[in-house]
């Protein structure tokens, strides 16, 4: 996951090809996460994440040269960003071995939302959270149409979600302070902090060839290549066009997860991941003010 902040300019249209990057980035992410299913059986979610992230890690250091960053006086603002990254991988990468992608997606992006909503002033927001409220409480496994949901992952996607917003807060004083660097700053603090899970846990089951190769495609598909796609995207949109196009996130995963994974949804779930877009679309389309972005 990785964080960008740049002023988009507010021109006339749409630019197709910004359009075009920004959706090839969302559905880049959802990918990965279903290739990364595909290394549970070997080295389960915890080996999965460890590996992902030193993959991604790898990646963004040869770019941006986090070295640079750690030498500072001043790194420590990097540590909650990239412990709070790390976990939040760690914390979803797991919820996934519970409940299915979309349904994990959706119960996460209720942090950023809620960083964006509780943060702001204007009354007419309380819709938006309480639509988003009313999404999340229907993924709850307390109704009959989400009874086989497992709570360990509805509990695992919420904790994810509550890290994505400390990642979101923290990650905007790591930018101020490092720049762009502070994404491979912040990549690199994550893999420390989930390496000797995922070792622990998987052990030298993830020095075989199969899963490395693996692993190897889930880190660029989860990472190097949404961020790429995403460095095409962020300069050329609106904010709020922005936004808006990002709230599909959930959707993706949930169709992604269908296509790739046989993750057959109720109507009652397909109609929660719906509220919980309409949320995000409702707050990404009268925000006033730029923010910030991350992607898994």
């Amino acid at each position: 996951m990785t964080t960008s902040t740049i002023d988009r300019p507010r021109g006339p249209g749409i630019d197709i090809i910004a359009v075009a990057a920004l959706f090839g980035s969302l559905l880049s992410v959802s990918v990965g996460a279903s290739f990364a299913k595909g290394l549970f059986p070997a080295i389960g979610p915890e080996g999965a994440t460890a590996l992902r992230l030193i993959v991604s890690a790898a990646v963004v250091s040869i770019a941006f040269r986090p070295w640079r960053v750690l030498g500072r006086s001043d790194w420590r603002s990097l540590m909650p960003y990239g412990i709070a990254l790390g976990v939040m991988n760690l914390a979803f990468y797991k919820a996934l071995a519970f409940i299915p992608l979309g349904v994990g997606i959706a119960i996460e992006f209720t942090g950023p939302l809620a960083v964006a909503l509780l943060t702001s002033r204007r009354k007419a927001d309380f819709l938006w959270i309480g639509i988003a409220i009313a999404g999340l409480a229907l993924l709850l496994p307390i109704w009959k149409g989400a009874a086989h949901l497992d709570w360990r992952g509805v509990a695992l996607a919420a904790m994810a979600g509550g890290c994505w917003a400390v990642y979101l807060i923290a990650g905007k004083r790591a930018g101020e302070d490092h720049g762009v660097a502070a994404v491979a700053g912040g990549m690199v603090i994550a893999a420390l902090v989930t390496a000797p899970v995922g070792i622990v846990y998987a052990g030298a089951a993830m020095l075989r060839p199969d899963v490395l190769m693996l692993g190897l495609i889930v880190g660029i598909v989860s990472s190097a290549l949404p961020y790429t796609l995403e460095i095409i995207a962020l300069p050329r949109l609106p904010t709020n066009t922005f936004g808006t196009l990002l709230s599909a996130e959930p959707a993706v995963g949930a169709l992604v997860g269908l296509v790739l994974l046989g993750e057959m949804l109720s109507l009652s779930q397909w109609f929660a991941v719906a509220l919980i877009v309409t949320s995000s679309i409702g707050a990404a389309a009268t925000a006033r003010h730029t923010g910030d972005r991350s992607c898994h």
